[in-house]
């Protein structure tokens, strides 16, 4: 822009070019009004003839700003101009009022503030009376718009300007009311605009500002007072979290914005003339009281509190009524510590019948939050005497039920619970509720009952639980929809009277919770109490019924029998399991595996003796599916699995042993006989297969007991059975051993292991009449490390005798047997008597007179073992029987006239006569016999 463009007004000189553009815009200028004038007439607004109209017209404006000042003929018509904008703007804005839109409105504040543009920019006329208010009027309207469409800007911009026109305007020369109420109207408007953007100090200062436009006037004193204490209301509605990032004090600039509005109401009062303007600014000032009390209240300022009240109640005009007003006395009472006076204060709402109901429900709640458990007994008497005072809703009854029932158990919770319980079944609390407009609130305290009463429950205070789910009844209707609802009241009241062990009383509830709604789970609480009541058949009985309901899930018969064990009901426990077990073969989803259930049940009946017969039976059933469904799939796979399969094979090893010891050799050889299955399916290490050859070698020694226990002999397919397991324990035996002697261990097999096993084939290889193979058997044992001199004395004993008898067998473990013996550093002399005597006899028995050698020979082998042996070293019995016997013997040959061979035996028996104490009157007649013996030709 040129220098000479914006020189002053005085000194550019008017030239025929800008009254050429007075001509043409000010022409486009009434066009585009009165196009908005049709618009307005027809009732017809368009956004986007609005929308067009403002921004020609800014347009306009702009450039007739340029050419201020204008003629005084211009200004005039500019003005009309202006107003005849504005009353346009008026009524498109009247006729649209119901359906204008958010750019809508901003189009109109737009028009409105050029409007206010045209007479700024036209300044004073001649002719029109004040012309900066009726400008800075306009502004200040514009500006209201703004705000109230929140574009907080301009309605700054409208007001600032309207400012700068009334500035200059001497305030003390202005006595007209309507132009005086601008003054303050404007001034309020501004600092509410700064209060907007947060320009606090801005909008406090022109609250300040306004205290010198009150002109005397009652009403400027009112509408100052409402502004300090509308900002003071929104300072405490500020949040904490705004508080703590601003560093704004709210409780601070709330008491002080309202001590501004009471000093503004006092001065008011002073001021007022007729009795309508004493009252207004009376109330204003006791709400302004209790603002301040209420202030106070939340800083914890309680002795202030009181004052404020005191002031409220003692006014000469009678005071102040408000409702609130012995709240806020309760609560700061309450806050000294004086429950008394605050107790007062809350019986005195009850005989005041203008407290409205919300009012007195919070004072409750609040007595109640500050007394604790103390206060519960007053918060229901104050609700009770209520109930006779004046109507009560039933939400009203919810709130005071909630707030008394509190949270937690303990003995403050139990207390609460007790006070809620005789609230709520007072039969005038009870018919609040009735009708369907109070379903929402029966809803409501059926839920905090319940909640109260789940609480003391958890905490195990079943009678103060039972008492509050029974009183929870009273709100669930008896109609269809709430039958379920009713129902599980009558199940939870089951569980307390459990609980209680009233078990009368729970099966009363149950009974009638089956009424309304049958299903699993009153099955399974009916089966609770039969288990409580030792009711055996009964609560196997409900486990069929379990099974038999719609809704029937595999878990309840899980928790069955865990409540069987927990009560040392083992039969119930062991049918609820075996419910459980038949369903794994229907493919229903399982809450354990068929494992655990197994396992579950043998532990069970392995408590108590008796139940061989039942485990074997379980036991069997888990080999069976293992096979069928296979190791991996049946016991787990894994370290799991692995744990599994020995927890079954060492439990029937123990249950082999046992049964073993108590001589129930029929179950041991069963038990023996599973465990060598479960250890064949473990990992085949050296343990594991020589637990499984033992198992299977017990097993037979167990049948071979069975049959002399029983004196019966086997039938055939027993034998059978017994030859099969016989065979694989020595397959087993036969990879053990060549496993032991490339590692070069042999103390891993037991010594007795291969015996027994010895011993039992020798047992059945002597009933199939397979004599070979029983010396085979024994000399392969003899020539083993494990073989011991006790073990072949067995063998030998065994062999030679009864009916199956094996004398060759018999000698062969016998002379092993004796050598052994007599190997050893300090033999067993007793033993060896024996070996020797058993011997004389087999060969005595099997040989007779056709090998007199070989017996002979076994008399001169006792001989020498003899010589040299302490005395009694031997054993005496022993060595007379031998002297006694051998002598004995050359009686038949010396009657037959064989002399030498008489000679021979009566030598051999004084022989071993000598060597034998005790024998010496025997020795001299043997001496004499023998000596006139070789005398004789």
């Amino acid at each position: 822009m040129r220098i000479a463009e914006i020189s002053s007004p005085e000194l550019r000189p008017s030239s025929p070019d800008t009254t050429d553009t007075y001509h043409r815009l000010i022409p486009k200028i009434e066009s585009t009004i009165k196009q908005l004038e049709a618009q307005s007439a027809s009732g017809k607004s368009s956004l986007g003839t609005t929308s067009a109209a403002a921004t020609e017209l800014r347009q306009l404006v702009t450039q007739l700003t340029q050419f201020a000042p204008f003629p005084n003929s211009l200004v005039l018509q500019i003005w009309k101009l202006s107003y005849r904008l504005w009353n346009a703007c008026v009524d498109i804005s009247n006729t649209a009022a119901a359906t204008i839109r958010s750019s809508a409105s901003e189009n109109h504040a737009e028009l409105r503030h050029i409007a206010a543009d045209f007479l700024f920019i036209a300044g004073d006329v001649s002719g029109v009376p004040s012309p900066a208010i009726k400008t800075a009027s306009f502004y200040h309207k514009t500006g209201l718009i703004w705000h109230n469409l929140r574009r907080f800007d301009l309605a700054s911009k409208c007001f600032e300007r309207a400012t700068d026109l009334l500035s200059k305007l001497d305030v003390s020369s202005i006595s007209d009311a309507g132009e005086r109420k601008l003054l303050l109207d404007l001034n309020l408007a501004r600092s509410r605009t700064a209060w907007e953007i947060r320009d606090l100090n801005l909008a406090v200062a022109l609250l300040n500002r306004s205290k010198s436009l009150l002109f005397g006037s009652c009403t400027h004193y009112i509408e100052l007072a409402k502004q300090c204490m509308e900002f003071g209301k929104q300072s405490l509605s500020r949040s904490n979290e705004e508080e703590k990032e601003s560093g704004y004090n709210g409780l601070g600039e709330a008491l002080k914005l309202m001590n501004e509005a009471l000093e503004v109401l006092e001065k008011g009062l002073c001021a007022a003339r007729t009795r309508e303007e004493k009252l207004e600014l009376r109330g204003l000032r006791y709400k302004a009281l209790r603002f301040i009390a209420a202030i106070h209240l939340q800083k914890e300022e309680f002795e202030s509190v009181i004052k404020c009240v005191k002031v409220l109640r003692d006014s000469n005009d009678g005071g102040d009524d408000h409702p609130s007003i012995s709240v806020l006395a309760m609560k700061a009472w309450l806050g000294l510590g004086r429950h008394g006076e605050a107790e007062r204060e809350l019986r005195g709402m009850v005989i005041d019948k203008g407290i409205p109901e919300g009012v007195w429900v919070s004072a409750v709640e609040a007595y109640f939050a500050a007394a604790g458990t103390a206060g519960a007994e007053t918060a229901k008497g104050v609700f009770l005497g209520l109930l006779g005072r004046c109507h009560v809703s039933a939400s009203a009854a919810v709130r005071v039920a909630h707030r008394v029932a509190g949270n937690g158990g303990g003995e403050g919770g139990r207390v609460r619970a007790k006070v809620v319980a005789e609230l709520v079944s007072d039969e005038r609390v009870v018919a609040l509720f009735a009708g369907k407009e109070a379903d929402k609130d029966k809803v409501a305290m059926h839920a905090i009952l319940w909640n109260c009463a789940a609480d003391n429950f958890q905490s195990k205070d079943y009678e103060t639980s039972a008492e509050l789910f029974e009183k929870s009844m009273l709100y669930i209707p008896y109609d269809t929809e709430n039958r379920i609802l009713r129902a599980k009241g009558f199940r939870v009241l089951c569980l307390c009277y459990l609980g209680l062990m009233r078990l009368d009383r729970a099966q009363e509830y149950i009974n009638e919770a089956e009424k309304l709604e049958p299903n699993v789970v009153c099955a399974f609480l009916k089966f609770k109490i039969y288990l409580q009541k030792n009711d055996h058949q009964g609560a196997i009985a409900q486990i069929e019924a379990m099974t038999a309901c719609l809704d029937f899930q595999p878990d309840f018969l899980s928790l069955s029998s865990h409540e069987a064990v927990a009560c040392h009901a083992l039969p119930v426990a062991v049918a609820s399991l075996s419910s459980m077990l038949n369903l794994y073969t229907s493919g229903k989803s399982m809450p354990t595996t068929e494992v655990t259930v197994l396992r579950t049940l043998v532990t069970v009946l392995s408590q108590e003796p008796g139940n061989e017969q039942q485990v074997l039976k379980f036991l069997k059933h888990a080999h069976t599916r293992a096979s069928d469904l296979g190791p991996d799939c049946f016991f787990g796979k894994e370290e799991v699995g692995r744990r599994e399969r020995n927890w079954f094979a060492v439990t029937s090893w123990n249950l082999g042993s046992k049964t073993g010891k108590d001589k129930n050799y029929d179950l041991s050889a069963e038990f023996l006989r599973l465990a060598s299955d479960f250890y064949a399916l473990l990992e085949g290490s050296t343990e594991n297969n020589i637990m499984v050859c033992k198992s299977l070698v017990l097993s037979v020694s167990s049948m071979v007991a069975l049959e002399f226990q029983r004196e019966a002999a086997m039938s055939e397919n027993e034998v059978k059975r017994v030859v099969q397991l016989l065979e694989r324990a020595g397959q087993m035996l036969k990879s053990i051993t060549a496993g032991n002697s490339l590692s070069d261990d042999q103390d891993t097999i037991d010594p007795e292991l291969f015996f027994i096993y010895t011993f039992c084939a020798y047992d059945i290889q002597g009933r199939l009449n397979d004599l070979g193979s029983q010396l085979l058997s024994v000399r392969s044992f003899a020539k083993s490390k494990a073989c011991k001199p006790h073990h072949l004395l067995q063998i030998g004993l065994y062999a030679s005798q009864g009916v199956r008898s094996n004398h060759e067998v018999a000698t062969f473990a016998l002379n092993e047997c004796l050598s052994s013996f007599l190997s050893s550093p300090t033999p067993d002399y007793q033993n060896v008597a024996l070996v020797v005597r058993k011997l004389i006899a087999i060969a005595s028995i099997h040989k007779g007179d056709t090998d007199d050698d070989l017996v002979y020979g076994m008399y001169k082998q006792a001989y020498r073992i003899m010589v040299g042996l302490k005395e009694d070293e031997y054993p005496v019995e022993e060595g007379k029987w031998l002297a006694m016997t051998a002598w004995n013997r050359a009686a038949v040959p010396v009657r037959l006239g064989q002399i030498e061979l008489g000679k021979k035996w009566m030598t051999v028996g004084l022989d071993i006569a000598k060597h034998v104490s005790g024998m010496d009157a025997y020795k001299a007649c043997m001496e004499d016999l023998l000596g006139t013996l070789e005398k004789k030709p």
